[in-house]
Order: C-alpha cells, then structure tokens, then sequence
C-alpha cells in the first residue's frame, strides 16, 4: 500500500529536540518565537516534537512559539508516542496521545509516530495495542497521517512494513557518515523504504550536530571548494538530494543555525556532481581517521564465542576520537543488538590469533568497556 503524502512545501523540517536554552535549563522561549518566525516567513511549515523531548516542554514550546500564535492551517505539525519511556502499561502509553494534544494546542496531528522502533522495544507496540490506537485516532480525524521513526536493521524493517502495510511514512536516521555504517544502514533502509512506497522523513541529516562542525579532515575536503557554505549545509543538502526523501528534520538550537538552514533550504538545490564528490571525500576522510587500525574483516568474530561484533564497536570508538560529540551510546547499543557486549568478552584470545592486524583486541574491548554508557 503506498502512502498518499506529498510535498509541495519547504524541504525543511523545524526539529524541536534541542532548543534553546537559559542558563536554568528551561527552553528560551523568545528565540524559539523567533525562529519560528523566520522559519514561517522563508516557508517552512513542518514541526516535529515527541512526548519524551524535554520531558513534555517542547511540546509546551510549540504551543507558544507556534499554535498560539498562528492559524492551523499555517503549519503542519508531527508528534510521538513512545511506547518504552516514561510510561508503564498501555492505559500510560495511550495517554500520551492526549496529553500531546492538549500540550501543543494544535487540536490534531498532521503526522503521528511511533517512537524509535528499535529490536529491543518494537514488541512494545504489539503488546500495548499502539498500531490500532493509532489507527483508531485517525479514524477519529485527530490524526492526518501516521508512521513510525526507525533506529534498526533493514530485516527489521522490512518485517514491520509487511506487517503494516497502511502506513503512510517512515523517518530514518539519514546522513553521509552512516550511508553505508553496518549500525545504522542508511542506504539500505531508505531503498527498503522506496520498495514498499513508503515516502521518508529524515532525522539526523548532521548527525546530532557532529557533521555541522565535523574533524579537520572532512572541513578540509570542503573549505577546497572555497563556496564559503556551512559545513552544515552539505550535510543537509545530501539527504534532501536523495530519491523519495519527503522531509528532513534539522534540530536548531539558535536562530544563526535557523537562518543558515533556511539560507539554501528555502529555493533549495540538489547536490552537483562536484558536491556529490566532495560527501565521498568526506566520508572516505572520517572513515580514514583512525585510533584503531581495524579494517573490518571480521576474522575476530567468526569465532567469538560470546558473538561480539567487535570491528563495529572499534568503528564506534575510532569515530568518537575524532568527533567528541559523537552519540556513543546509541551508536553502541544499536551494533551490539542481540549479540554479545564488550563487557561479555571472555578473554579467550581467539579473536587476538585471528586478527591479521595483529591489534590488542582484548585490550581495546576492555576501552571500550570503560567509556560513559558502555557495556558492563
């Protein structure tokens, strides 16, 4: 069943998981009004927020900056229901539909989600009865149209669109560092996405910001082009370029990133193959900044007897080196699903015999142990 979405707007979506912030740590309401204006203005109308962002205040956010301010039919707005945080039974997981309701003001949703569907929590959905809830509130017209958001692997994903083929949209984690990244799939995901006929939003064009201000290497490959454009902007620009993208998501935490994103977002331009070549030179540059001098060939695993995806881990860690902000714990807990953790290596050694790299595999797994978030 194909979606009915289309889009005639601004490529652009306005993310509202990191807003601005007071020194207190509250949202700073005055920007955001601000760079909802500005976003209105150059044509955006897309917002997303979710139940769990800020603990329900961006959410509250929106009401002021947006639902208060302007017409319903100015803006389109997308929320989530997340069926494993901050809720206990199904009564608590369908109330937050109604608590979004009345924390955004917006009297219905343009899109509705289900929340990071990932191997560890996607049963959830099942068990609390969500996909027909859902439905059901479409039905009602509290709803426009629903899908789901998606931190896992291509089988993953392929067995929930069988299995719901009425959904109408799917948002995945899109960027040039994790288009081919074992982890995350990229690739693979948005081409399951296209088969099936399901549009995609994309969330994380640069990548929790990472991408916006990457390592010297990749700023190198652009500052050649001397085009005086935001790293940022390739970032974006990538996933907007890419075959049966509807939206991407940029989650803004000031108004000069606003008016950057809406500088080349508002008559926006796909990527020129001089641009397209400059994103392999960048992902070749962050794949080529190397702590550990791992090349994937797997021969450590195929014997583990705790099945630890250890090549992917050391990725995680070669990529946080370069990048400080890199999202380590997402990015670990999404490799090691279902299979063994750092903090499961026995020490047996095989890994160590079979490494034609000769590195201390035990050693570095026991690093890799110790970073904030990990393993044991």
């Amino acid at each position: 069943m194909e979606s009915s979405l289309k889009n005639d707007a601004m490529k652009l979506g306005f993310g509202l998981m990191r807003l601005p912030k007071n020194e207190d740590g509250s949202i700073d309401i005055p920007q955001v009004k601000e760079m909802a204006d500005h976003f209105i203005a150059g044509g955006g109308t897309y917002f997303d927020t979710a139940y769990v962002y800020d603990s329900g205040d961006s959410e509250k956010a929106f009401k002021e900056a947006v639902a208060d301010r302007y017409p319903r039919e100015s803006y389109t707005l997308a929320t989530k229901l997340n069926a494993w945080l901050q809720c206990h039974d199904e009564e608590s997981a369908k109330r937050q539909f109604y608590t979004s309701l009345l924390r955004t003001g917006a009297g219905y949703f343009d899109y509705y989600l289900l929340h990071a569907l990932q191997r560890n929590n996607y049963k959830k959905y099942d068990e609390y009865h969500i996909w027909d809830f859902v439905k059901e509130q479409k039905e009602k017209g509290l709803i426009r149209h629903y899908g789901f958001s998606f931190h896992a692997d291509p089988e993953l994903l392929e067995e929930l669109l069988n299995k719901h083929p009425d959904v109408e949209f799917v948002q995945l984690q899109i960027n040039y560092a994790d288009w081919e990244h074992p982890g995350v799939a990229s690739r693979r995901n948005l081409e399951i996405c296209k088969a099936h006929g399901k549009p995609v939003i994309v969330m994380e064009p640069v990548k929790g910001g990472i991408l916006a201000d990457p390592i010297p290497e990749v700023k190198r490959v652009f500052d050649l082009s001397g085009s005086g454009m935001s790293y940022a902007s390739y970032a974006v620009r990538f996933a907007a370029s890419l075959d049966n993208v509807f939206m991407v998501l940029s989650g803004m935490s000031s108004l000069e990133q606003m008016d950057d994103n809406m500088s080349y977002m508002e008559n926006f331009k796909p990527l020129s193959p001089e641009e397209e070549e400059m994103i392999l030179q960048a992902r070749k540059a962050l794949f080529d900044s190397k702590e550990i001098p791992c090349t994937s060939c797997h021969y450590c695993t195929k014997g583990c007897p705790m099945n630890i995806p250890i090549p992917e881990i050391f990725t995680i860690l070669n990529r946080r080196a370069g990048s400080p902000e890199f999202r380590t714990v997402r990015e670990y807990t999404i490799v090691t699903q279902d299979k063994g953790k750092a903090g499961d290596c026995i020490e047996c050694g095989q890994c160590e015999g079979a490494c034609p790299q000769r590195l201390p595999v035990m050693t570095l797994l026991k690093k890799a142990r110790e970073l904030e978030g990990f393993g044991k």
